[in-house]
């Protein structure tokens, strides 16, 4: 808010007094009385001792104060033809260039020239340099726009100059740095609403959410009013996870504007988030009717459509995003770069609507490079690319099914579903507890343990048009198809199914922990324990490669608490001067001795704030056999204790069988070998194999525990299980399960799955659930 006339700033109030009304009068009588008062208080910069003088150089700014930015210009050339270094003059030109319009090339050329040749012939006046700052940075200039603003605060700080260069750090990325100065113009002047919200946003982008949502409570504390304010603390309690304090944030800032557009769009994407579709729409509509060309509101809405099995409705919307051609040399937006899948898959999912569940396979039908390019984001840009058909108008759109419209014994399933899926919510910053998610996994819990048990019993499964006796992958297959389900926006596909082109490159799942300043808040528990990790294999890299730098290796690592620290370290070695990288190991349990690689720790930086920190599996065609023969040698063992299980009550026998599950899900683990949700889909095997077996999980994850990481960081499959049964607190299970229906015969279609993940059953909630 620095505005280039700082020359009435003092007595000009934001609400408009009669001083600020009367600068935008047009009245040549009112102009001429108005330059007469300013010139005579000068009241404009670079004022000269000559009274003349003054008013003509006041009448020119008066005329930039009415939007006359050409007749100024000519007021100031007159005056500068006769007195060629008249320093008002030539700052009122410039500030009169700026005015005009940065939009066109040579106005900003022209007011940097004039401001420059102003701070050649006046070097110690800050706002000059502020002016010049304020042209340069949308031009783009930002390193040169931060000096002059450092330099103005060099010669005169205010809490104006501190918060305009922390908001310049602010958008460069360097938060900590803005993060400073917005503290140093709040310590000049703590009313300060804006530098208030900015300091909770230095904060926000660092992964700090809890100092974030103080800032934000104390710049609303100054200014009840703040939507900004509001629609930040709703987002804050979103990354935390908060559903209750986001809404209630959210709708404050709509009370105070309606017609807020961002704050539409962000409590829409939580609501869908969530797995409120129905109240995730009205949003995107109310959106819409503000902003018809939102991106981001136009695709949520037809995701919300299509994944309530409104496929006319969202293929239209998803139509209206493809339309938005980017122009040339414009970035294309993530919406429009998705959309064009999400179309395909949406055409797909309507054509196999009624067809059954068991006679179709996605990773099959779906073409190899899309399924490629989708999976990695890339852009639609496949060869000789085969759409999908249109919608055919035979196959209805999904309709509402009400809750009470089932028989009882499906809503018991329904109702237990929802209790199972809850079991899988982690309780850690960042994860938003989504009940459609729930509810779908809850339902793969249950066909998973239905599935288990009637394998153990000898029955074959009928998969993908055929049947047979049930393989492990047949088994993810059942929770794969409902992850998918519950959300058409992620594309949940088996690596292994990808072009061999695309294995043969390997396929990463990455995950920042450190970016430059953002921390990644959901994987902060796990920060030490891969520090240690790594610490262990620094040495023993050390010890093989540099015996006579050992000593002082130890001796630097044990000053080592966290992940830049290491960053001396690598100084030592010329390999890893610009960075390293650790892969984890994983011991077969198959041929004893033998290790597997698990996944790779990546830390590059040469400075803190700098740092990149990351995590990633990667899938390639070899490492993915080692450890399918691990699952296929543990599954088969799995298969026939459970068949013994079944015909005895062994305590010892159950003991072992939970063993194998916990095994077999910690190499799927550290495998990783879907493009998305691995972590719920295991989560939801492990707890449906577990039933099977006789076992009901009835502990909750605990604050901070992920079930993937603790897989993955765990020394060996045997740890993993420890550490799982710890918070599992395993049940023996209750008999009312037996009497559950069927699962895959209940919902035998992708209609019948839509119509259950859509259902309301705020009914269960009201009564006591006999099996819980």
């Amino acid at each position: 808010d620095s505005s280039f006339l700082h020359f009435h700033e003092s007595d000009c109030d934001i609400r408009g007094t009669s001083s600020c009304e009367s600068v935008l009068s047009l009245n040549t009588e009112k102009i001429l009385s108005q330059a007469k008062s300013l010139a005579e208080q000068k009241r404009f910069p670079f004022a000269t001792d000559n009274d003349s003088t003054n008013e003509e150089l006041a009448i020119a700014y008066v005329l930039i104060g009415n939007g006359l930015y050409d007749e100024a210009i000519r007021q100031f050339s007159t005056m500068l033809q006769e007195e060629p270094e008249l320093v008002s003059a030539i700052y009122g030109r410039g500030i009169a260039y700026g005015k005009k319009g940065l939009h066109d090339v040579k106005n900003a050329e022209l007011a940097l020239f004039e401001l420059s040749r102003v701070i050649s012939l006046e070097p110690d006046h800050p706002e000059v340099f502020e002016q010049r700052a304020e042209i340069l940075s949308p031009l783009g200039r930002i390193s040169e726009a931060l000096s002059d603003l450092t330099k103005a605060i060099q010669l005169q700080p205010s809490a104006r100059l501190y918060r305009h260069r922390g908001t310049l750090y602010f958008i460069s990325e360097d938060y900590a740095t803005a993060h400073e100065d917005f503290q140093h113009s709040l310590e000049l002047n703590k009313n300060q609403p804006i530098a208030m919200l900015y300091k909770g946003l230095t904060f926000f982008h660092r992964g700090l959410l809890k100092e974030a949502i103080e800032s934000f409570k104390e710049a609303l504390k100054q200014k009840a009013d703040f939507i900004d304010a509001y629609k930040s603390l709703g987002q804050a309690y979103r990354e935390l996870g908060n559903f209750d304090a986001a809404t209630e944030s959210f709708q404050k800032a709509l009370l105070l504007n309606q017609n807020h557009v961002q704050t539409l769009q962000l409590k829409g994407m939580m609501l869908y988030h969530h797995g409120s579709l129905d109240e995730a729409l009205k949003n995107f509509k109310r959106c819409l009717q503000l902003e018809p060309y939102n991106e981001v509101c136009q695709y949520m809405k037809g995701l919300s459509h299509v994944a309530m099995g409104q496929f006319y409705e969202g293929i239209k919307a998803q139509t209206k995003v493809m339309l938005n051609d980017p122009l040339p040399g414009q970035k294309a937006s993530p919406e429009y770069l998705k959309v064009k899948y999400l179309r395909e898959y949406s055409r797909y999912l309507h054509a196999h609507l009624d067809t059954p569940l068991t006679e179709y396979n996605i990773d099959i039908d779906l073409p190899g490079n899309f399924k490629d390019h989708w999976a990695k984001n890339l852009p639609f840009l496949i060869e000789n690319y085969e759409e999908q058909p249109g919608l055919q108008p035979h196959i209805k759109d999904v309709l509402f099914q009400n809750f009470e419209s089932y028989k009882t014994d499906v809503q018991e399933l329904i109702c237990v579903a929802d209790h199972l899926g809850s079991m899988m919510q982690y309780e850690t910053p960042g994860f938003l507890p989504n009940k459609r998610i729930h509810r779908a996994m809850g339902l793969a819990t249950l066909e998973v343990m239905q599935a288990v048990q009637r394998t153990w019993a000898n029955s074959k499964v009928r998969m993908n048009g055929k049947t047979r006796l049930m393989q492990w992958r047949d088994m993810f297959d059942i929770a794969v198809k409902w992850r998918r389900i519950a959300d058409p926006d992620q594309p949940v596909l088996w690596l292994d199914q990808m072009p061999a082109r695309s294995l043969s490159r390997g396929f990463n799942n990455h995950i920042n922990l450190i970016r430059g300043q953002v921390i990644n808040m959901r994987y902060l528990e796990y920060f030490e324990k891969i520090l240690h990790f790594i610490k262990d294999r620094i040495l023993v890299y050390h010890g093989a490669n540099n015996p006579k730098g050992l000593l002082e290796v130890r001796e630097a690592l044990e000053k080592v608490h966290k992940v830049e620290d290491l960053l001396p370290i690598m100084k030592f070695n010329s390999k890893t001067r610009d960075g390293f990288t650790v892969n984890t190991k994983v011991p077969s349990l198959k041929d004893q001795g033998k290790e597997y690689d698990g996944f790779t720790i990546t830390i590059t930086g040469d400075k803190v704030g700098n740092i990149l920190f990351s995590v990633e599996t990667q899938t390639t065609e070899e490492r993915t056999q080692l450890y399918h023969a691990e699952i296929d040698a543990l599954y088969k063992d799995l298969t026939a204790k459970g068949k013994i299980l079944i015909l005895s009550a062994e305590l010892g026998e159950a003991d072992a069988v939970c063993n194998l599950i916990l095994s077999l899900v910690y190499y799927f683990y550290n495998l990783m070998p879907l493009s998305r949700g691995s972590s719920v889909i295991a989560y939801s095997v492990i707890m449906g194999a577990l039933m099977a077996s006789g076992k009901e999980v009835s502990g909750k994850i605990p604050k901070g525990k992920l079930v993937d990481f603790e897989a993955m960081t765990a020394p060996g499959s045997e740890a993993f299980s420890k550490i799982a049964r710890s918070w599992m607190n395993l049940k023996s299970i209750s008999p009312s399960y037996k009497s559950l229906p069927s699962v895959s015969e209940t919902f035998p279609t992708l209609r019948t799955m839509i119509e259950v993940l859509n259902t309301d059953s705020s009914y269960c909630l009201k009564k006591t659930i006999a099996v819980v």
